[in-house]
Parts: structure tokens; C-alpha cells; sequence
């Protein structure tokens, strides 16, 4: 099959995937010309060529199957294999990611009384300017920036044409009351945006508010204050290198060390370091086309297609091959000539090898302040193809069928991420269907929020099977682990560190020690996934029990009520029927009543 399938490979640009047995995608590049690159992996008789490097290598002796998809260009096979890499995470592909979109600082000078405002999108105007980003510390300045400059804050004020409570406590010139004219105006704008480009500049006046309120013995807005001043120091990256010029620009570096690669933002504005950023991700025998993807998704995520352009000129650490395709994608995507150099000399020199050499360090302290012991202890016991990082777990809630919903909370980095839990209401009754539904829902949003290293399901045999479908119709890469909760007198048992729940993988059943450190960080996980559904559940109750109330509060029986339920999901459907929906599934009688209602 492998053969045949490498003699059918065409002449031409594109992308190709390479699959196991089990249909789950192990690799994902892009090639200028797809029969040349795909053959270079392969000797004649389609083993494994022995000039690939070792991980490559065991991927291809595991690959049975290769598909790929033809492209006008090797500039969209680029942002193809970049798009499939993030939302599958292929088990070979070594990548990056970063999920976070930063903010901007933006103000809108075609109006004749701009305010400030954080975004993380282009906005629509023609005379938008943008600051940033502002890999932290973009909230705190903003405050700084409203409490020192006496600026429109609220989008309402010039509409209701009267003075709000920032005039009234002096925090507002007031210009909806004629209080100032635009030209004075424009020069408060003009001195902010001086020190939005050197936040630093906006301390001294805070520093003077927290000294009075402290006098005034108002310690808690005090201590604000200070961690204020905290925040928008650490924004400030101290590099002490003289640009000649005025410059905005970004500054690239990748480096590998110890198991890890991480790679390194710096953001350049008017001749200044003004904010640092960086990925860390586990990485083994790095090859220089891995090296070449890492900087093209560095780059390419810099200058996502909805984010503002804050420079179009990017310095990196090696000369990259596909500099000028990357540059061309750029170019399309902002409608800006962009350039991506590789400098020789001089400070841009200098900024690059301090990024690489931060990457070191950055590793370095990786290593110290993050145990994988764990993460390694259960890859290895239960034979996972990724370390598991990032865990995504899912549970389902309902009494007796109602209410209905789904949850999903999120381990990452060590913790728990709030940020990233989600819940979902479901239509189906029984925990099979509701499961399939949320897992379907997820798998679908790959492209939006790329796939996890592991996926926890609360359940047994049935439900491991279901997910592993899924995935498998999604092609990501993606582990999964049930967890069935022990039964004792048919009732679940969860006492942490004494159930002895089983685990279920795609190799077998494990049956661990309750007092296995493995199997209670899997209860854990399950149990903060059951917290979160039950919260949710218990609102959504709430919710309908109050509804269902008004319902029964307008003469509607309990037996149509449920009908309506059945028919409709919800009670929000419900209430924006029709009047002729509703008489469909109860009557004429019910439907007038609920209208009228």
C-alpha cells in the first residue's frame, strides 16, 4: 500500500500526512514538491532512508499510510502544514504552541476626542494607532495612564452629553460639556502617548497617589497602588543596548537545550526593548527542518491575520530557507512589505544572540521550577504517545434526565486552568450520548483551540472506545484515559487516597493501588471535572425550576410543561416560539397562554 501510494505522489506543491495502523496521524509537513521531499524519507524498497534522524525515522517505520493535499503554492503550504500541526498535534511534529492572543493599546486620532482602550484585534478606522504588545502589565497601564491624564473613559460620555462621575471626582475634563476644546485635548493625547511608548514614566505619579493614600491611612487601595507600580515595572525589560535609530522591529530566537527547546520574542519600539516573551516545550533529536517550522509558527502566530502590526521588520537567529514565502503570507495577510533578516553585525546581531542565549537560561529555570517525574511516570505506565502536559478532562451532570449539561476543566502547566474551562448544555439523556455530544463539540474546535496531549474521561470501556473514535475521525493526536469510578453497594466510592477506581487505556486495564500517586492525580483531575459539571448543573436546575414555575404560575400543567421541554431543550426556545410552535406540540389553549404570558 505504501508503495503504490509513493508511486502516485504528484509534482507539485503541498502538504502530506503520514498515519499509523490505528489511522492516527504521526506527521505533518510541507513540500515544495511532494513526490521529491516524500521519497527523500524512503529507500526503494519504501524502509526507512538512513539519513533521517532517529525520531524521524521511527515515525516512518510506523507509518503505513500517507495523504496529502495539493496547493497552488508552497506559501499555502506553509500556512496549510502550520494550520494542521496546531490543531491536530501530530505525535512527531515538534511545535511551539502558544495559544495567547496579546493585547494592544490602541487610540482612534480621527475623532475629535479620542480615548485609550485595550484590544487584541484590527480595529475598523483609518487612523488607528496601536502600542504594544503587552506581554503583561497592559490593564495596569492603562489605570496608570486614566489616573494621571484627565481623558474620556467611558465610549458612552460624548453620546449622553453630560458630565459623568470622572468629572465629578476630577478625573475627566468633560469635553460632552464643552469643557475643552479638541486642540487642547490633543495635547493631553499627544503627552499619554508619550508614555504609553516608556510606561516607566507613568510611576513617578503613582508612586505620589500611593505615598497620600497611605498618609491617609487607606492601606488597601495603597497596596493596589504598589502592586500597580509592581506590574508595569516588570513590562519594562532592561537591555542595555544603544539603537542608533528610532526603530520598531521583532527579534526571533530558537534554542535547544537539555530535552527542551524554547523560543524567544523580543518586541522592539522606537530603538527600545520594550517587552519579552517565550515558549517552552519538551523536544528530542531536533533536526534543522524542525528548527525551520519552529521559527515559521513563531513568526506566523506573531502576526496572526486579526492581530495589529506593531513592526514589519523581523531579525532572527539563523537564516531561515523559507524567508521570503513567510514574508510573501505576511505580506497578503497585512497588506505591508515585510522583511525577516538574519543579522551579521551590529546591535541587531547582539539582540539576537541575547535571545538565544536567554533561551538557555529560560531553560535552565524550566528545568528547576518543573518537575516532569510525574507526567513521565504516567506516559511511560500506560504507554501514551505524548507527555502529558496538557490534560483536558470531561464529565456530565443530570437528575433523572433533566437539566442536562457538560463540563470540561483544563490541567496545564501544572495547574488547573480556569481560564480555559468550558460547559455546555446537551440535548440527550443518558451518559453515552451526552458524552459523544461534548467530546464531538471539542474535537470540532481544533482549529480555534488546538488538541490536547491527554484526554480524561469520566467512565469505563464504552466510553474509552467512543472517545478514541472521535479522535480518530479528527486525526489529532490525542491520548485518552477513563477512569471508572469503584462501586461499593452500587453507589460510587470517592474517598481520596481509599477508592480503588480503575483505569482504563487503549493497552488494558490497570487496577493500581489506592495509594498510587498515578491513579490519585487521575482522580483529581476526574473529581475538579465532576465539581465543575455539578456547579453548573446545580445553576441550570435552579434556573428551570424558577421558570418552570412561571410557567405553572400561568395555569400550564406539569405533563405540558415537560412536553414543551422535551420538544424545545430549553425554556429560552420555549419562550421565543411561536404561537403556532408551541399550539404544535401542546394546544391552542397552552400556546395563547404562554404568548399572553
Amino acid at each position: 500500500m505504501l508503495i503504490d501510494e509513493l508511486k502516485s505522489l504528484p509534482n507539485s506543491p503541498g502538504v502530506y500526512q503520514y498515519f499509523d495502523k490505528n489511522s492516527k496521524l504521526l506527521y505533518v509537513g510541507k513540500a515544495k514538491n511532494l513526490k521529491n521531499r516524500v521519497k527523500s524519507y524512503f529507500n526503494a524498497d519504501a524502509s526507512p532512508s538512513p539519513r533521517l534522524s532517529p525520531r524521524i525515522a521511527k515515525m516512518i517505520s510506523e507509518a503505513i499510510h500517507i495523504e496529502w493535499i495539493t496547493t497552488s503554492s508552497e506559501q499555502d503550504a506553509l500556512i496549510l502544514e502550520n494550520s494542521f500541526i496546531k490543531q491536530l498535534h501530530p505525535k512527531y511534529n515538534i511545535l511551539l504552541r502558544d495559544d495567547k492572543t496579546y493585547p494592544y493599546i490602541c487610540v482612534d486620532l480621527s475623532v475629535d476626542f479620542p480615548r485609550f482602550e485595550i484590544t487584541r484585534k484590527v480595529l475598523k478606522g483609518s487612523n488607528i494607532k496601536y502600542f504594544g504588545p503587552f506581554f503583561r502589565g497592559a490593564n495596569e497601564i492603562l489605570e496608570a495612564l486614566y489616573l494621571e491624564f484627565k481623558l474620556v473613559q467611558k465610549r458612552s460620555c460624548l453620546r449622553e452629553k453630560k458630565g459623568c462621575l470622572f468629572y465629578q471626582i476630577g478625573r475627566c475634563h468633560a469635553p460632552c460639556l464643552g469643557l475643552i476644546n479638541k486642540e487642547e485635548y490633543a495635547k493631553i493625547v499627544d503627552e499619554a502617548i508619550k508614555k504609553i511608548k516608556n510606561p516607566e514614566l507613568l510611576i513617578p505619579n503613582l508612586e505620589k497617589t500611593m505615598l497620600n493614600l497611605a498618609q491617609n491611612e487607606n492601606f488597601e487601595e495603597a497596596a493596589k497602588i504598589r502592586d500597580q507600580i509592581k506590574a508595569i515595572n516588570d513590562t519594562t525589560i532592561k537591555i542595555q543596548i544603544d539603537l542608533a535609530k528610532l526603530e520598531d522591529f521583532e527579534v526571533i530566537s530558537v534554542n535547544i537545550s537539555s530535552s527542551f527547546v524554547c523560543g524567544v520574542r523580543f518586541s522592539v519600539r522606537d530603538g527600545r526593548v520594550c517587552a519579552s516573551t517565550h515558549t517552552i516545550k519538551p523536544a528530542k533529536d531536533m533536526v534543522e527542518s524542525d528548527l525551520e517550522a519552529l521559527y515559521s509558527t513563531m513568526i506566523l502566530d506573531t502576526f496572526n491575520i486579526d492581530q495589529p502590526v506593531g513592526a514589519t521588520k523581523i531579525y532572527t537567529y539563523i537564516k531561515l530557507k523559507d524567508a521570503k514565502i513567510l514574508e510573501n503570507i505576511l505580506n497578503s495577510r497585512h497588506n505591508k512589505k515585510f522583511q525577516i533578516i538574519q543579522p551579521k553585525i551590529g546591535e541587531k546581531k547582539e539582540l539576537v544572540n541575547i535571545a538565544y542565549q536567554n533561551a538557555i537560561e529560560l531553560i535552565k529555570k524550566h528545568i528547576k521550577t518543573n518537575d516532569y517525574t510525574l507526567a513521565r511516570d504516567i506516559q511511560e505506565a500506560f504507554e501514551l504517545n505524548n507527555l502529558p502536559l496538557k490534560i483536558e478532562i470531561f464529565d456530565n451532570s443530570h437528575l433523572f434526565g433533566a437539566a442536562p449539561v457538560g463540563a470540561m476543566v483544563v490541567w496545564e502547566n501544572g495547574e488547573f486552568n480556569k481560564a480555559k474551562y468550558r460547559h455546555m448544555h446537551l440535548q440527550n439523556i443518558n451518559d453515552y450520548d451526552q458524552m459523544q455530544q461534548m467530546l464531538t463539540h471539542r474535537a470540532k474546535s481544533f482549529d480555534k483551540s488546538s488538541a490536547p496531549d491527554l484526554w480524561v474521561i469520566d467512565g469505563g470501556d464504552a466510553l474509552l472506545n467512543l472517545a478514541n473514535d472521535i479522535i480518530k475521525s479528527s486525526g489529532a493526536n490525542v491520548d485518552i484515559i477513563a477512569i471508572s469510578k469503584e462501586k461499593i453497594d452500587t453507589k460510587a466510592h470517592r474517598a481520596k487516597g481509599k477508592a480503588n477506581d480503575k483505569i482504563c487505556t487503549n493497552i488494558g486495564k490497570f487496577s493500581l493501588n489506592s495509594s498510587d500517586i498515578k491513579l490519585q492525580f487521575i482522580q483529581r483531575l476526574r473529581d475538579e471535572a465532576h465539581r465543575f459539571a455539578i456547579s453548573f448543573h446545580q445553576k441550570i436546575r435552579q434556573k428551570n425550576d424558577i421558570q418552570s414555575s412561571q410557567l405553572a404560575n400561568l395555569g400550564i400543567s406539569k405533563g405540558s410543561i415537560i412536553k414543551l421541554i422535551n420538544y424545545f431543550g430549553n425554556f429560552e426556545n420555549i419562550k421565543n416560539a411561536s404561537f403556532d410552535e408551541i399550539k404544535k406540540v401542546t394546544n391552542k389553549i397552552v400556546a395563547t397562554k404562554i404568548i399572553k404570558g
